[in-house]
C-alpha cells in the first residue's frame, strides 16, 4: 500500500514490529547515533538473524527507531525507518523488488500498442501514466506552523554523527531546487551543516542537479531558491537518490511509486513548490557567490570526508505541521539505511540498466564497495572479449562511471554470493591477460585517488576464456554432483531430515 506520509508510514511499522519508541532523553549530538548504528548493525529486526541469510529477501538492518525525548528539541527524531529489506519493501509499497522493477521498465520503455484494440487495452495505463505528476494546490500541512524572522534551526533536533563532525548535519531532506531557464524542479539529497540559527553550508558534488542549477544562477549573480524538505510520501526520499534518467522527474517517479501524484504547495517566501505532506521544510537562499568550509564529515565510505568550500544557504523559513517529527539517518560505515536504499535502487533499476547494456544478466553492488567502489556483474558471454565491452559499458553508463573495480562473470554464477564470485574470479583470472586498468573519473569520496574526482578504476574479466582472447588451454569440468543423486538426497532430506541422510 501507499503511505501518504511520514508518521502513517511510521504507525504502519509499529504495528508491524519494526520500530522501537524511545522514551529516555537522548542527546542528539553523537548519542542519537551511536544507538542507531548499534540497532542497524543488529542481525534481524524482532528477533535473532535466520540461519540462512538472503542478501535479497533477507531480514537484516534492526528496528526503526523513533526517538520522543530529544535534549534541546520539542521535536521527536526517527531514524532508520528505511533500515532493512522488508522496510524498503513496505515504503515502496511492493512486495518484492522484483515486481517493482518491472513496473518500472513499463514506464521508462512502455510497450506500445499497434493494432486499435490494443490501443483501446492500453488506455487506462496512459490515462494512470499522465496522473503520476505533481498537483500544485493551495493549502498544506506542511504550513500549519510558520516561522519567518523568528526561523531557527536550533529548534530542530538536528544531529552529529561522528566525534571528528565539522559540526551538526540535516542528513536525510530532499532538496528542492529549479533549474532557472527550464523551470524544471530536481530533488536531491546532499548533506547540510549548520553554522547559525538561519545559516548553512550546501554540500554537493560537481555532477550534482543541485550544483549545475547553482551554477547558472551564479552565472546570472543571482542568489538561488532552495528548499530543505523533511518527511512527506516514503516514497520521496528514495526518488531523491535515484540515479533517473535525465527527462524522469523524481517528483514524477515518487507519483509512479505512489500511485498518484505527489500534491505540492507554493513556498512562503521563495519560488518554489513543495509536497504537502511534509513534516517539516526550510526555505531559503543559496549565495551566488559566498562560501564557507564545510565538513569534515564521516561518510558512508567509513572515513572521514575532507572539509572544503561551499555554498552559502541562508533561511528565510521555517514551516512544519502541529507536532511535527524530524526525520533523520546516520551516515557511516554499511550497512546503514542508504545501503537498504542502494539495494532497493540495484533491484529496480536492473532493466534500466539492461536496456542501456543488453548483455547484463544481473549485477550486484556488494555491501564492502560502499556503492562506487565495487560492481559485480553477470553476462550470457557469446563472444571474445564481451566483458571487456560491458565494462567500458558500465564505465559510460550515468553514475555507474565511477565504479572503481567491475568483475564480469558467467550466467551461472551468483552476483549476489560474493564467495561464489570471488572463487570464479580465482579460478579464472590471468592477471596479465584479464586486468584492464583505466583513468577516469571516480567518487569525489575517494581518499585513495591522487587527484579529487579522478583516477584509476579496474574491470576484471573473470569469465570462462574462449578462442580469440589469447593463447586459451582447455578447460577442466567444474565439480558437479549429478541431478538424479541431487533429487533423490532432496527427497530423503524432506522426508527425515539430516540424519536420515
Amino acid at each position: 500500500m501507499a503511505y501518504t506520509d511520514l508518521r502513517s508510514f511510521i504507525e504502519a511499522l509499529e504495528q508491524a514490529g519494526q520500530l522501537s519508541r524511545v522514551k529516555a532523553e537522548v542527546d542528539s549530538i553523537l548519542e542519537i547515533t551511536e544507538i542507531a548504528d548499534r540497532e542497524s548493525k543488529s542481525p534481524a529486526a524482532g528477533g535473532a538473524a535466520p540461519p540462512l541469510f538472503d542478501p535479497i529477501h533477507g531480514t537484516r538492518g534492526g528496528r526503526g527507531l523513533l526517538f520522543e525525548n530529544v535534549t534541546g528539541s520539542e521535536i521527536p527524531c526517527a531514524i532508520n525507518v528505511f533500515g532493512s529489506y522488508e522496510r524498503m519493501r513496505m515504503a515502496l509499497g511492493c512486495e518484492d523488488f522484483e515486481a517493482l522493477a518491472n513496473r518500472v521498465q513499463q514506464l521508462v520503455k512502455p510497450e506500445m500498442p499497434t493494432t486499435l484494440m490494443d490501443k483501446m487495452k492500453k488506455l487506462p495505463d496512459l490515462v494512470k501514466i499522465a496522473g503520476f505528476g505533481p498537483k500544485v494546490v493551495k493549502r498544506g500541512m506542511c504550513q500549519e506552523v510558520v516561522y519567518t524572522d523568528d526561523a531557527d534551526l536550533s529548534r530542530l533536533p538536528i544531529i552529529q554523527c561522528w566525534p571528528g563532525d565539522g559540526g551538526r548535519y540535516i542528513t536525510f531532506a530532499g532538496i528542492y531546487t529549479k533549474d532557472p531557464d527550464s523551470g524544471e524542479r530536481n530533488v536531491g539529497m546532499y548533506r547540510v551543516q549548520i553554522f547559525e540559527p538561519k545559516m548553512t553550508a550546501m554540500h554537493w558534488h560537481i555532477h550534482h542537479d543541485g550544483a549545475r542549477h547553482h551554477r547558472k544562477y551564479k552565472a546570472r549573480g543571482e542568489k538561488m531558491p532552495l528548499a530543505i524538505v523533511l518527511g512527506g510520501e516514503p516514497v520521496l526520499p528514495y526518488a531523491a537518490t535515484c540515479p533517473l534518467p535525465p527527462d524522469v522527474s523524481e517528483l514524477l517517479f515518487a507519483g509512479f511509486l505512489n500511485g498518484t501524484g505527489i500534491e505540492l504547495v507554493k513556498c512562503k517566501t521563495i519560488d518554489m513548490e513543495v509536497p504537502v505532506n511534509a513534516e517539516i521544510v526550510i526555505e531559503g537562499y543559496v549565495e551566488p557567490d559566498e562560501t564557507i568550509i564545510e565538513g569534515p564529515f564521516g561518510d558512508h565510505t567509513g572515513f572521514y570526508s575532507a572539509a572544503g568550500p561551499y555554498p552559502v544557504f541562508r533561511v528565510t523559513a521555517i514551516t512544519h505541521r502541529r507536532n511535527p517529527i524530524y526525520p533523520t539517518t546516520i551516515v557511516g560505515l554499511p550497512p546503514q539505511e542508504d545501503y537498504y536504499l542502494g539495494k532497493a535502487t540495484e533491484r529496480v533499476f536492473l532493466p534500466l540498466l539492461q536496456m542501456l547494456i543488453p548483455d547484463v544478466v544481473d549485477y550486484s553492488l556488494p555491501m564492502f564497495g560502499a556503492f562506487h567502489n565495487c560492481v559485480f556483474v553477470k553476462i550470457d558471454k557469446h563472444y571474445p572479449y564481451q566483458a571487456r565491452k560491458v565494462m567500458s559499458s558500465i564505465w559510460g553508463a550515468g553514475q555507474m562511471m565511477l565504479t572503481k573495480m567491475i568483475v564480469v562473470v558467467d550466467a551461472d554464477v551468483n552476483v549476489h554470493d560474493e564467495q561464489d564470485v570471488l572463487f570464479h574470479m580465482c579460478a579464472n583470472v590471468d592477471w596479465k591477460r584479464d586486468v584492464a586498468v583505466v583513468d577516469g573519473p571516480v567518487d569525489v569520496l575517494d581518499h585513495a585517488s591522487p587527484f579529487e574526482g579522478a583516477g584509476a578504476k579496474i574491470g576484471i574479466d573473470a569469465t570462462r576464456k574462449i578462442p580469440g582472447e589469447g593463447q586459451v588451454r582447455e578447460y577442466p569440468e567444474l565439480l558437479k554432483m549429478t541431478q538424479d543423486i541431487k533429487e533423490k538426497v532432496t527427497r530423503r532430506w524432506l522426508e527425515y531430515g539430516l540424519g536420515g541422510v
